[in-house]
């Protein structure tokens, strides 16, 4: 293995203590729950797949011939559905022509912006716990990974503000935001935003911000898009996917909206990614942003539901736990459940499947290793609420009974 693979390796939270590669924490925690016949809430796949009309849109499109390659930004009716979706949505004006870049999935737009606009000598700042594909495509580009504290509280996980003025500073290149935000399910309040647009202008960053959840948020929460904010649109790629909207998470449609300096700079290294993926999805998900918004609201008013039932089904289990503006997760508090045979969210994990059938992800998966949040989240861990009710009754039905003792007998 090479040096370059190892340093990605552990970035990205994949080397083992003898330098071996190991799984990710949700592909174990997959296949743990796989092999115990655990109802798995860890990784966050919906049970259903998406709206009919649209799947059927796709089927019609295979069968009209879209199965070749799309152009490599995206077929212009897509794009320009996306471009209606910014303007509809947050009045944020997108030429579809030299402003859009269609993704495989939203992943890609981050590792391509990444590539793109960092490297050597240069800092990436993220919100911590942070989706686990960050740090692996800051360590590709070379580039230092500077975190910013998430920090639970009464209302929800909050911006630490010291930490965040503290991680800016002239080498900062890019800053990488999320909202709603995986895995706390915080959705940033307008202040929030405020410091993290003030945060980039005074560095003159490039915000990336990934807000694949931003329709799916409850109890009166709103998203905003920090590239509605003044001074904010010619610096910021906004990135986001079909796939949490409208529940095709395997179809892999995302997109970037930017600055076309920006989307020509990411276009250029998407085109030694893969090109252009997803020829027939393309029509169906411009179709979909167009015309979908029953649907979107039928999925999010059903989450809404789903997520109380989770929530009030841990807190009757004995978790403490932060409730949700968005997303499909909760986070929990596991500490009532640790021992010394169970010493973390980490191990709690990795014992609850065996001991009740339950799987979940430690919240530490989220963070640098060592690093002051996950030394403050290390009893936590992430429960998802995309699965039907059946599923997750199931699950609290399973988790009630659980104890610290009986969690230990199976560590």
């Amino acid at each position: 293995m090479t040096e370059r693979w190892q340093s990605v390796a552990a970035a990205a939270g994949l080397m083992s203590p003898d330098g071996s590669t190991r799984p990710t924490i949700f592909g174990e925690m997959t296949a743990l729950a796989n092999a115990t016949n655990s109802v798995n809430l860890g990784q966050g796949f919906p049970d259903a797949d998406g709206p009919e009309w649209v799947r059927r849109v796709a089927a019609e499109a295979i069968l009209d011939g879209a199965n070749q390659y799309p152009p490599g930004r995206g077929i212009p009716e897509l794009r320009g559905a996306i471009a209606r979706h910014q303007e509809r949505n947050y009045r944020v004006a997108v030429d579809p022509e030299s402003e859009v870049l269609v993704t495989v999935g939203a992943t890609e737009a981050l590792a391509a912006a990444l590539l793109a606009f960092a490297g050597p000598g240069d800092e990436v700042v993220t919100l911590e716990p942070y989706y686990d594909a960050y740090a692996a495509a800051i360590a590709l580009s070379g580039a230092t990974h500077v975190t910013v504290a998430l920090r639970p509280e009464a209302g929800g996980f909050t911006v630490d503000r010291a930490a965040l003025e503290a991680a800016v500073g002239e080498r900062t290149r890019v800053i990488l935001l999320n909202t709603p935000h995986n895995p706390t399910g915080t959705v940033l309040s307008a202040a929030e935003l405020d410091l993290v647009a003030a945060a980039a202008q005074q560095c003159d960053a490039i915000v990336l911000t990934d807000e694949v959840y931003e329709h799916l948020t409850f109890d009166g929460h709103q998203h905003r898009s920090i590239a509605a904010l003044p001074g904010m649109a010619e610096r910021t790629i906004t990135i986001s996917s079909s796939g949490k909207t409208f529940s095709l998470t395997g179809w892999k449609i995302g997109w970037a909206v930017g600055p076309a300096m920006l989307i020509e700079a990411m276009t250029a290294v998407k085109q030694f990614l893969t090109y252009a993926g997803g020829a027939p999805f393309q029509p169906a998900i411009a179709r979909a942003l167009d015309e979908g918004e029953a649907d979107i609201a039928a999925l999010r008013d059903s989450l809404a539901d789903r997520k109380e039932l989770l929530v009030a089904g841990l807190r009757g289990a004995g978790f403490g736990l932060v409730v949700p503006g968005g997303t499909y997760f909760v986070c929990a508090d596991a500490a009532p459940f640790l021992s010394d045979a169970v010493p973390d969210g980490a191990a709690f994990a990795r014992a609850l499947p065996r001991a009740v059938g339950v799987a979940c992800v430690p919240v530490s998966a989220f963070c640098r290793e060592g690093s002051p949040t996950a030394d403050a989240l290390s009893s936590w861990v992430r429960f998802t609420f995309v699965k039907d009710d059946a599923t997750i009754r199931t699950a609290i039905t399973r988790l009630a009974g659980l104890t610290a003792e009986h969690l230990a007998e199976h560590a």
